[in-house]
């Protein structure tokens, strides 16, 4: 493990009490400790299990069982998934976007797109909002700096797209998001997708990204709580459409709403700040032809 992070008064407190810093944050499991940590004594705080002990079991004594080899992507997932939601203070915004105008697009622009040979699917609709969003909201578009005490500010909005694959998960980049139409946003979305199916995608492809998009819209579900995967500082997920009743007045409407879920690292963004990025995010996806003006 790496040195400890640990304030003078935790050291010396740590010396009092006779707790070794180094056993004690390996057994929390992080690398920096706080006076919290070191509350009652070495010999009377016990410390959880670690490492390979919690999955070191004999399953095979309890039933028939098989193995099946998890893929390198998955594994490199894995380990990048497992140290993000160590170390990130991870807070989940819920929201709905109304996305009756983009369905009408899509239903209206589909002879177009066919002629094209383009499928415009709705994540065509989300980059390019979420792209715009960036550009409104810089402190989102953005990353920490190693030692916490400052952002890093991108000039660029790249937008990245998790795409389920036989393989595991891939995420290729969408390159200067903000500045491309819709049709050319959906023509690359959709080569993306194909090429991490068929395992195209070159490392390259893949890392940059200012947020990443991650949908479960073609499967399912109302919500969920993806998983902010660093250096980004949030993540945009996506599930499935569903129909809500909309009063206006005394009168009744049903609307197609996309419930939307950002995950952000609370240690940049607060509360308020995701509130009034996805304020304007809905506000795009509600009407998005003022994206295209």
């Amino acid at each position: 493990m790496t040195d400890v992070i640990a304030a003078p008064s935790v050291r010396a407190l740590a010396r009092e009490k006779g707790i070794d810093l180094q056993e004690r944050a390996r057994a929390l499991g992080r690398t920096t400790l706080s006076r919290e940590d070191l509350e009652g004594s070495a010999t009377t705080t016990p410390a959880p299990p670690t490492g390979a002990s919690y999955w070191d079991v004999d399953h095979a004594a309890y039933g028939p069982v098989s193995e099946e080899p998890m893929s390198r992507f998955a594994q490199v997932a894995s380990a990048n998934l497992s140290a993000a939601n160590l170390h990130i203070p991870q807070v989940t915004h819920h929201d709905r976007a109304d996305v009756s105008t983009i369905e009408a697009l899509r239903g209206a622009w589909k002879p177009e797109a066919q002629a094209r040979g383009i499928k415009l699917t709705t994540i065509a609709f989300h980059t390019m909002a979420l792209a715009r969003a960036l550009r409104a909201f810089p402190r989102f578009n953005a990353a920490l700096s190693p030692d916490g005490k400052s952002l890093i500010l991108k000039g660029y909005v790249h937008i990245g797209i998790a795409i389920d694959t036989p393989h595991g998960l891939m995420v290729p980049v969408v390159r200067d998001a903000d500045r491309k139409g819709l049709w050319q946003i959906a023509t690359e979305v959709g080569d993306l997708a194909t090429r991490a199916q068929n395992r195209k995608i070159s490392p390259e492809e893949m890392g940059g990204a200012s947020m990443t998009i991650t949908n479960l819209g073609g499967i399912g579900g109302t919500a969920f709580t993806p998983i902010v995967n660093p250096p980004e500082i949030a993540i945009l997920g996506i599930t499935r459409t569903e129909t809500v009743t909309v009063w206006e007045e005394d009168t009744p409407r049903p609307v197609p709403m996309a419930p939307l879920d950002l995950s952000y690292d609370h240690r940049a963004i607060n509360g308020a700040d995701a509130a009034r990025f996805m304020n304007h995010l809905t506000g795009l996806l509600a009407d998005p032809r003022q994206m295209m003006i």
